[in-house]
């Protein structure tokens, strides 16, 4: 009775495995669809390949390696990271890198510009310390008032 319990468990992770495998190899024939969910010749055919590998004992990574090698890497569902794909995988970070050091340069760029130009302004003029922090305080904007959800509730609630 234990052996066959045994056995049984045995099957169902082998079994869950495959389908594990499965489902990240695409069907050649169909191209949209992993072999476990397509109905093809083809994918019928790879489903028992991968459950003859997993019962001679293959790794996973042996297995995808094996299907790549014999019908290449878009078989796969998941891409390498390699030279050929590395403008795939890193186009999405640079470009919100880029973004963000704009945004960051473009505010500090408005901050110093205004502190120039109101330095330039009372350049020549002689005024005490409290003078110029006055000066200063008057000719920097406010903050813009926050753009958020809860904010725009908050004034439309004080309409």
């Amino acid at each position: 009775m234990e052996k066959k319990d045994e056995d049984l468990k045995k099957a169902q992770m082998l079994d869950a495995r495959a389908r594990n495998i499965s489902h990240n190899v695409r069907c050649t024939e169909c191209g949209s669809q992993s072999i476990e969910d397509s109905q093809a010749d083809v994918a019928i055919l790879l489903r028992q390949l991968i459950r003859d590998e997993i019962g001679a004992g293959k790794t996973d990574k042996e297995i995808y390696s094996k299907l790549e090698d014999e019908f290449g890497e878009t078989v796969l569902y998941a891409p390498k990271f390699d030279m050929q794909t590395a403008a795939l995988w890193l186009t999405p970070v640079l470009i919100a890198g880029g973004t963000a050091a704009g945004l960051v340069y473009s505010k500090h760029r408005q901050r110093t510009n205004i502190h120039i130009m109101a330095l330039n302004l009372i350049r020549g003029v002689s005024l005490t310390p409290k003078e110029r922090v006055t000066i200063l305080d008057v000719l920097i904007p406010p903050p813009p008032p926050p753009q958020g959800v809860a904010s725009r509730f908050r004034r439309w609630l004080n309409r």
